[in-house]
């Protein structure tokens, strides 16, 4: 692991920090029950601001093999909200571009075909790119095709040279990923077609800072992204912003930008430029406090845990992902605290969490052994969660949300 030298968008050396999470376990490094004795690798997550570009990002790097390969089991199809958001965004494509047979469509960490497949079953040519071996293969027997591999410039030639221009990319969180991301721009502006729309989806930094979402923060994480970020990055390719869509009930708050090698810029892609320069996010400022504002959800998420542990109540937690590793593991919640966590994704299930070892178990277990309080670490799913154990609730279980301040619903 080093240090990045100076930004990961335009190379100034002048980063201002302003969060510490301390030394953590890597987020997706769920442990097996054969390793529990062995120490884990832990590493320093920080983050911090470029005045010269408005980018957010952490200052250190580790190798994407280690975070995308060797550890990585995130499968976006137990998901039913993502899996109905994909879809409308698979057929809204298909209808706005007239996309066909004689089309190409290209994601980008594509996981396991879960957006693809809505283009295949459409009849219209795809191609997947995802360096995660498991996910790649369950994409492949499911019917997209997929390549297993880092996708950049040097892979983006090859597919200009093998296939042709791509009439669609699409890049669902994945550009928040990639610690060379002029590399990653690059390779998408050389597989574009002249005429081609690019689209990236990425939870909004507003809403992280605003919404003291600090669980989104972790080292699979390079970057977190404003309009102007994405704009100055884009531009330096020669493509553009030209416009801008606003999910708030996905991730904790998700914009889709609409990138091509043409300029046209919309009218709501110009207001959002105009009001992140307005209410400040492109200044050091906005971000200063919210080292404290981050502190004190740890300590207030504490107190509440241990109260309840203290009045005899039994806690467990529900979602093994990325963002509740940096929440247990920066609030030093243990299994003194919550005892174990429920996860849908059968490929965590067995494991333990990094760091705070609670044992991950199949969703079933919330009504098994019903305990009074599940601390939601999947907060992003709340509605879909809390809809899918309404039996829970029924038997007078409740939920401890965690950000933007720790509250029991209902």
């Amino acid at each position: 692991m080093t240090a990045a030298l100076g930004c990961r968008s335009c190379g100034s050396t002048e980063l201002k920090p302003f969060l510490s999470l301390g030394t953590t376990p890597l987020a997706d490094a769920l442990v097996t029950e054969e390793k529990l004795t062995e120490p884990e690798a832990r590493f320093p997550l920080e983050v911090a601001f470029c005045p010269a570009c408005s980018l957010v990002q952490i200052t250190e790097e580790v190798p994407p093999e280690q975070l995308f390969v060797d550890n990585y089991l995130y499968f976006s199809s137990f998901s039913d909200h993502l899996l109905r958001h994909s879809r409308a965004h698979a057929l809204g494509l298909i209808e706005a571009r007239g996309l066909g047979a004689e089309s190409l469509v290209v994601e980008i960490a594509s996981n396991d075909g879960y957006l693809l497949r809505n283009f295949v079953e459409a009849g219209v040519p795809v191609l997947g790119v995802d360096p995660a071996p498991d996910q790649a293969a369950a994409a492949t027997e499911a019917g997209v095709p997929t390549l297993a591999e880092f996708f950049g410039t040097a892979l983006a030639e090859r597919l200009v040279a093998e296939r042709g221009h791509a009439d669609v990319i699409i890049a669902n969180n994945v550009m928040a990923h990639v610690p060379e991301l002029n590399d990653f721009v690059a390779g998408m502006a050389t597989l574009v077609a002249p005429d081609g729309l690019i689209t990236v989806e990425n939870p909004y930094v507003r809403d992280l800072v605003e919404h003291r979402e600090f669980d989104t923060i972790y080292h699979e994480h390079f970057c977190y992204y404003s309009c102007t970020a994405v704009d100055k990055l884009v531009r330096r390719h020669g493509l553009f912003l030209n416009h801008v869509e606003y999910f708030p009930d996905l991730h904790g708050g998700t914009l889709r930008w609409h990138i091509a090698p043409r300029e046209d810029v919309s009218a709501t892609a110009r207001e959002y430029l105009e009001a992140e320069a307005e209410t400040g996010l492109t200044a050091f400022d906005y971000y200063a406090d919210f080292g404290v504002a981050v502190e004190r959800i740890r300590a207030d998420l504490r107190a509440l845990l241990a109260g309840l542990r203290a009045d005899g109540k039994k806690v467990a937690a529900y979602g093994a992902a990325a963002k509740g590793s940096t929440l247990v593991n920066y609030a030093e919640i243990g299994t003194d605290l919550v005892e174990f966590v429920v996860d849908r994704n059968v490929h965590k299930q067995g494991r333990y969490m990094p760091g705070v070892h609670q044992p991950i178990r199949p969703v079933e277990a919330l009504l098994d052994e019903q305990p009074d309080y599940v601390l939601l670490l999947a907060w992003n799913f709340a509605e879909e969660i809390m809809k899918q154990q309404e039996e829970f609730i029924r038997r007078g279980g409740r939920f401890i949300l965690p950000v933007p301040t720790p509250r029991i619903v209902p």
